[in-house]
């Protein structure tokens, strides 16, 4: 037997199911504000795995290293800036610390979208061109994710041997910290903090900005266009090239921001392999709010990261991400084209 399989029998024997309902009851507004945060997380990372199945029909598992390329990148630009990971959070003044923030912002985004792309070009065009079937396309989408893992973990701490903070390896990059968490007001007793605020706020707002992008302009129409039927869309003059493209770009921008708030909330998450279970669980949210939606993978990804911090109370803390899971499930045999279901070709004016 396996020690993971044994760490999960010694578990169950030793009763860690707590399900203790009343704590949830007692700690419901905290929670809330917690798995808000995550959800918002989960749900721009999310939007990714939507436009391009919504164009392509194809599940971009690697889209999960897009992400965590981006918090590379992001940390990068950082160190560009003169920031260094001293372990104590640098105080520049608020104008200062938004324009820093910006920075970072924009290499992680370019990075993640340059890194998008990159995969489309190299990995999926070529595959397109041949006729692949499905399955082969996400063959080859799990087998980039692992590609991408090891360029971080393995090529990149030696292309950056000979700085004074080398990069990738096994171990998390030691974080830079540009923001540090304060209290900004209470919530029926949960404390709300400045993070949490740029976090939620940050996150719909891209949602908000994507869904006018695809639903009220010319380049939208030209992408619900091609997943509504790619053929027709050709012959009506679009290109179709074109579009996958920009719509591998958006999605990887769109990672690259998320990347920036998720080392807000977890400023030692950036590792190689720091984007793998949060990439599964925003295509779980994704599903759970009908994969192919936009407006589904915000709601799946603030329900996914509710139902998580709901559920690590109920039964324990290592059961967080089975939790998850187990609610994708629940939904899934009841609706399963998930909670709005709606396609992104059928998606209204």
């Amino acid at each position: 037997m396996s020690s993971a399989l044994v760490a999960d029998a010694t578990l169950l024997a030793n009763g860690t199911i707590n399900f203790d309902v009343s704590d949830l009851f007692h700690q419901f507004w905290r929670l809330t504000v917690d798995g808000l945060e995550y959800g918002s997380i989960y749900a721009l990372v999310a939007v990714g795995y939507t436009l391009v199945y919504g164009v392509l029909r194809l599940i971009n598992f690697a889209h999960s290293e897009v992400f965590m390329v981006g918090m590379f990148g992001q940390y990068v630009g950082l160190m560009v800036l003169g920031f260094t990971p001293s372990g104590d959070v640098y105080s520049e003044g608020i104008i200062l610390t938004i324009v820093y923030l910006l920075v970072a912002l924009v290499f992680g985004m370019l990075v993640s979208g340059g890194t998008a792309v990159a995969l489309e070009r190299i990995a999926y065009r070529p595959l397109r061109k041949r006729g692949a079937k499905p399955l082969i396309f996400l063959i080859t989408a799990i087998g980039m994710s692992f590609v991408l893992q090891e360029l971080v973990h393995v090529v990149l701490p030696k292309l950056t041997s000979g700085m004074s903070n080398p990069l990738g390896g096994t171990n998390a990059q030691h974080p830079i910290k540009l923001v540090a968490p304060t209290t900004e007001f209470t919530l029926f007793g949960a404390q709300v903090s400045n993070v949490t605020l740029v976090i939620i706020a940050s996150a719909v707002a891209l949602a908000i900005v994507t869904e006018i992008l695809i639903n009220r302009t010319k380049f939208g129409r030209g992408i619900r266009a091609v997943a509504q039927d790619p053929d027709t869309a050709t012959l009506m003059g679009v290109s179709r090239e074109r579009i996958i493209v920009t719509t591998f770009l958006l999605g990887g921008l769109l990672a690259g921001a998320a990347a920036l708030l998720y080392t807000f909330k977890v400023p030692q998450g950036i590792i190689y392999n720091g984007g793998f279970i949060l990439g599964i669980k925003a295509f779980s949210a994704a599903v759970l709010g009908g994969i192919g939606n936009l407006r589904g993978a915000l709601l799946g990804g603030l329900l996914l990261g509710l139902a998580e911090d709901y559920g690590q109370i109920v039964f324990g803390t290592q059961w967080r991400d089975v939790v998850a899971f187990v609610v994708l499930v629940v939904v899934l045999m009841f609706r399963p084209t998930g909670i709005l279901g709606e396609s992104l070709g059928r998606a209204r004016v």
